[in-house]
């Protein structure tokens, strides 16, 4: 586009030149030089014209290719913006696609919100909570022990019920879980903020275990019925934390009234201990049934050992009558060949005669 212009610039120089010698020389004299002028013209117009001309044939050249530049630009700016056009069309679908995730997950959160808000409703009413931690309680026995090694919601000799009793061979026999806590106590620990507070709530929340303690001990530990000791289940690993971290006292005590404190995760490694014992005892009793069988088997194989031996007897007996037999069959054989051989006569001798009965007899 630049070199167009210059062509035209230059043009435009040349023809004030010529104006400007126009004036000069006519100035000299009009009459000598108008003719060489006139040429002079004549060969400038005639470049002019060769000038335009081929200006011209550039100016169309350099429109053509600005027409194909604008005309390949304009293709680019098309295709670009078409591209452009489909990603945000993209762009705009995930972005509707995450929203409505978004939108999903706001509903959920909502939901759980109310769910959240539903658990501390239950939370704060002790039979809900006591029936919470029956629940988990129950789920907990009964995936890992068989049906006839617990029982649930027993009442026992004293009229106390219990909310699971493993039933244990002796030693050391029946064990009661109780599955309530008292949880206010917990919470008002967890929310104090001031020293003051604190302290009180400590001196709360051990005088509620320590009692709670004691109420198991005396209510579900019952000579002759139960073992000598029982399980307090707690259905929440924090609160079995906070006792074994800040609280030993508390685990002292427990071990002085026999009360041993689970949490969901230690209640299942206990449980899958009471499995291996009641695994243990059955084996010891299968055992007994074992050794009375094979006592019964070692009586018939002496019953057995001694009807072979009669029959050997008899055995023995039949084979020495047969060899008896086979004995007087040889010698009655023997006497048959000599009485053949034997040749009658005069002379012979009387002993030669003797009956075969005798000498089998006297044999």
């Amino acid at each position: 586009m630049n070199e167009p212009m210059l062509w035209i610039g230059a043009a435009l120089a040349f023809f004030a030149a010529a104006l400007v010698l126009f004036v000069v020389l006519r100035g000299r004299g009009e009459r000598s030089g108008r003719a060489a002028l006139e040429s002079q013209l004549a060969d400038l117009s005639q470049k002019l014209v060769m000038l335009q001309a081929d200006l011209g044939g550039r100016l169309q050249q350099a429109q053509s290719g600005v027409n194909e530049r604008l005309d390949g630009l304009g293709k680019r700016l098309g295709d670009g913006l078409a591209e452009q056009t489909e990603k945000t069309g993209e762009t705009l679908k995930e972005l509707q696609t995450r929203l409505a995730v978004i939108d999903r997950a706001q509903q959920n959160i909502a939901n759980l919100s109310q769910q959240v808000v539903g658990l501390q409703d239950i939370l704060s009413n002790k039979q809900a909570r006591g029936a919470l931690g029956e629940i988990q309680l129950q789920d907990i026995v009964t995936s890992i022990l068989p049906r006839s090694a617990y029982e649930l919601q027993v009442t026992l000799s004293r009229g106390t019920r219990v909310d699971c009793l493993l039933k244990l061979p002796n030693p050391p026999g029946p064990i009661a879980i109780d599955a309530k806590f008292p949880l206010e106590s917990y919470v008002a620990l967890r929310e104090a903020s001031e020293e003051r507070a604190m302290v009180e709530a400590r001196r709360a929340f051990r005088a509620d275990v320590v009692k709670h303690l004691k109420d198991i001990a005396e209510r579900y530990i019952l000579p002759g019925e139960t073992a000598e000791s029982a399980l307090m289940f707690l259905p929440s690993e924090a609160v079995y934390a906070e006792i074994h971290s800040n609280f030993r006292d508390v685990i002292e005590e427990s071990y002085r009234r026999r009360v041993w404190i689970v949490s969901p995760t230690t209640l299942m490694a206990t449980l899958n201990t009471v499995r291996a014992v009641l695994k243990d005892a059955r084996m010891r009793e299968q055992a007994g049934v074992i050794q009375a069988e094979v006592r019964k088997l070692l009586e018939d194989i002496g019953r057995l050992d001694d009807r072979v031996g009669r029959l050997n007897r008899h055995f023995d007996q039949t084979v020495d009558d047969i060899r008896q037999i086979r004995i007087s069959t040889d010698k009655v054989t023997r006497w048959a060949e000599r009485i053949e051989e034997i040749e009658l006569g005069e002379d012979s001798p009387a002993e030669e005669l003797e009956p075969p009965a005798r000498q089998l007899s006297s044999e």
